[in-house]
C-alpha cells in the first residue's frame, strides 16, 4: 500500500463505499490527469471526500448533501482506505449498464462519461475498478490544503497514521460481489 495515495471521489459515493451499497468505481478522469488520462494506478488508496455540489443530482440513492467547498484550513475526515482487485476499461455500454446493482449513480451520468471524450480516453470507453473498502478504526483527520485541490483524481497525502482497518463486506459476501463483477464486466481473474 502506498501511504500517500488519496482518490479523490465525491462524498455521496465515498459513502456508498463505505456502507457497502456501491462496490465498483467508475471513471474517466479528471481535467488535470495529464496527457495519458486517468488509469487506476494505485491498487490501494485512501478515498477522499469531495464536495461537488450537484452530486444528488447524479445519483439515484444515498444521501447527498449539499456541502461548501472545502476551504483552505478545513479539517477532512479519511475513514476508509480501498484496494481495487479488478480494473479495467469498459468499451461495450451493455457491459457496463450491467454494473448499475453495483453502483448508486444514474444512468444518465454514467452514460454522460462513457460519452465523453477527452485527456487519452475515447467516446465509448469508462474505467471501472471492483474495490474492497476497509474502514479505519480512527478517522484520520487532515487539514485541507491547495495540494488537495484541482480537477483530478490521485493526490499526494502526508505519511499515514498506524491505524488498523475492518473490511466494509465480509470475505464471503464480497467472494460472491467479485465472482458477479467478473461475469457482468466479463473479466477473468
Amino acid at each position: 500500500m502506498d501511504p500517500n495515495t488519496g482518490f479523490k471521489e465525491w462524498q455521496v459515493v465515498c459513502d456508498a463505499l463505505a456502507s457497502g451499497t456501491q462496490s465498483i468505481i467508475l471513471r474517466k478522469g479528471g481535467i488535470h490527469e495529464g496527457r495519458e488520462g486517468f488509469s487506476f494506478a494505485h491498487d490501494s488508496f485512501f478515498l477522499f471526500p469531495t464536495r461537488f455540489h450537484a452530486q444528488a443530482e447524479h445519483v439515484r440513492e444515498g444521501h447527498a448533501e449539499t456541502l461548501a467547498e472545502w476551504q483552505l484550513g478545513d479539517t477532512v475526515h479519511i475513514t476508509h482506505r480501498a484496494e481495487a482487485i479488478h480494473a479495467v476499461t469498459l468499451t461495450d455500454w451493455q457491459k457496463v449498464d450491467a454494473l448499475a446493482p453495483c453502483h448508486i449513480l444514474t444512468e444518465a451520468t454514467v452514460r454522460e462519461r462513457f460519452d465523453w471524450q477527452g485527456k487519452g480516453m475515447n467516446s465509448g470507453s469508462i474505467h471501472v475498478a471492483l474495490v474492497r473498502v476497509f474502514k479505519l478504526t480512527q478517522a484520520w483527520k487532515l487539514s485541507y490544503t491547495s495540494a488537495f485541490g484541482g480537477c483530478r483524481s490521485w493526490i499526494k497525502l502526508p505519511s499515514a497514521p498506524n491505524t488498523n482497518e475492518t473490511p466494509v463486506i465480509a470475505r464471503e459476501k464480497f467472494a460472491e460481489i467479485t465472482k458477479v463483477f467478473e461475469d457482468l464486466a466479463q473479466v477473468t481473474a
